[in-house]
């Protein structure tokens, strides 16, 4: 599977795509307009390791909602990706069995190197 999930309204996003020069096989998935689904987060997890790892801590309702302040666990980073698609860390880009999650520069060329 090639798979990126991404905000087409995220400047960061779009900039990262660009770069990556995706090939036509890749699927793009814009997670405003089309939800991500249990499978597809689990699908995630599986590769990730872990919810807190696909878990963006930097998302305006992650502080809004105080979260940095209360014990959060697997299920709560689980059921918060769920509920809204900004604590999503992204994009986060799937190839085959690899997962690259974020847009920090190490991951993004991590990213670029195993796609081309």
């Amino acid at each position: 599977m090639k798979k990126v999930y991404y905000l087409k309204t995220c400047s960061t996003c779009v900039r990262i795509l660009k770069d990556l020069n995706l090939p036509s096989e890749f699927v793009l998935q814009d997670i405003k307009t089309e939800a991500i689904t249990v499978s597809q987060l689990e699908e995630m997890k599986a590769l990730a390791g872990s919810y807190e790892a696909l878990f963006s801590k930097r998302s305006k309702l992650y502080k809004e909602m105080d979260l940095k302040n209360q014990k959060l666990e697997e299920r709560d980073y689980k059921q918060y990706i769920l509920e809204h698609y900004t604590f999503l860390s992204r994009p986060v880009v799937i190839i085959d069995d690899k997962i690259f999650v974020g847009n920090s520069k190490p991951v993004v060329e991590a990213a670029k190197a195993t796609i081309h």
